[in-house]
């Protein structure tokens, strides 16, 4: 979208490119005119566009909600052309021309940053030059220094353009906006949040409270990451699963937190131990384990490989085949099955016995 704005009798030209015709960029125009200007016109004149008129009926015009905001903080009129009078626009149907004509011909440039680097270099540049077509004698630059005074002051501070945004994260720590996804901290997953965004940043608020700020992307279907708050994330998953492996060894035996704390105070890793101590649990068995922990306490070795080598001597010792390990879900090695007594079995065997020596 051209963004372009005409001061009426110097024919200061102001023109600004954005990637739509959003509101949001309709304001940034007015906002940007008016602080290249240091003032602006005490009424502006708008063509029918929906940006600025919603409805008209006759002399009724309902203006657009957004546009009147725009307007009390900067004191202006708004003022639209009535329909089909061409004659009332002509300033602006003449400079959009010139820039068609003057400005874009023979014009080469790569993003968006560059076009509008090089329309601001035009208006202040070779438009500003030419002479005024109110008073031949000067040049629209000296046109304007002589109409600037006449121009309403700016306000302390300029119009917040921001785009507002109601989002809320589903199951992954991401809030789409835009159409590209942004992280946000995995605490604000499933949480009501907002999007305050520029055409520079994206700031996503929990209520007034910042919780994450991204360069914008203009791309689409694009993944806009911070590495520390995925890192945080990762390091979560992995305490869990670190809790889950401690809380098993736990269910085990009163010496395990033993063996843990001990390995942690002679500068092992906990997670190492931990993870080895599960394997170990996995191939030989609760008994096996318990007992190999115990002798390792009693010999001063509170290390996995202590305990491994004591679990393959008494392996050895009673001559078994070695352990092949078995994949067992996570989520179901935590659970614990109480065998059933083969008592009841006897009696039934028992019993049976007993009806067959009645028959003879």
């Amino acid at each position: 979208m051209a963004f372009v704005m005409v001061l009426s009798w110097s024919r200061q030209i102001f023109l600004r490119f954005y990637l739509n015709a959003q509101m949001e960029n309709f304001l940034r125009g007015h906002v940007a005119a008016f602080e290249a200007w240091n003032g602006l016109p005490k009424v502006l004149l708008y063509d029918n566009l929906r940006s600025a008129v919603l409805e008209r009926q006759g002399d009724a015009i309902r203006f657009h909600p957004t546009l009147l905001a725009l307007s009390a903080h900067y004191r202006f009129e708004p003022r639209p052309v009535a329909v089909a009078r061409g004659n009332e626009k002509g300033r602006v149907e003449r400079a959009i021309r010139y820039i068609r004509d003057n400005f874009f011909a023979g014009r080469h440039w790569n993003t968006l940053e560059e076009l509008n680097a090089q329309a601001d270099d035009w208006c202040q540049g070779v438009s500003a030059n030419r002479r005024c077509p109110e008073n031949n004698e000067m040049s629209v630059r000296e046109a304007s220094s002589r109409e600037q005074p006449s121009l309403l002051a700016l306000p302390d501070n300029p119009f917040d353009t921001r785009e507002r945004v109601e989002v809320r994260a589903r199951k992954t720590p991401y809030i789409r906006f835009d159409l590209n996804d942004y992280s946000i901290p995995h605490q604000q997953v499933q949480k009501p949040l907002s999007v305050n965004a520029d055409l520079d940043s994206v700031h996503v608020l929990d209520g007034d409270h910042l919780v994450a700020e991204h360069t914008r992307c203009f791309g689409q279907g694009e993944q806009i990451e911070q590495e520390a708050r995925i890192n945080a994330l990762w390091l979560q998953k992995t305490h869990a699963k670190l809790h889950r492996g401690q809380d098993r060894l736990s269910q085990i035996s009163t010496l395990l937190p033993i063996l843990l704390q001990q390995s942690i105070e002679r500068g092992h890793v906990l997670k190492t131990t931990v993870r080895l101590l599960n394997e170990y649990l996995d191939h030989y068995g609760r008994d096996e384990l318990q007992a190999a922990v115990a002798e390792a306490l009693k010999k001063q070795a509170p290390y996995p490989a202590a305990v491994q080598q004591i679990l393959e001597q008494r392996r050895e010792q009673k001559q078994q085949p070695p352990p092949l390990a078995v994949a067992v879900p996570d989520k179901v090695k935590n659970l614990s099955v109480k065998p059933a007594s083969i008592a009841d079995y006897d009696q039934l065997y028992n019993d049976s016995d007993k009806e067959g020596a009645t028959d003879e």
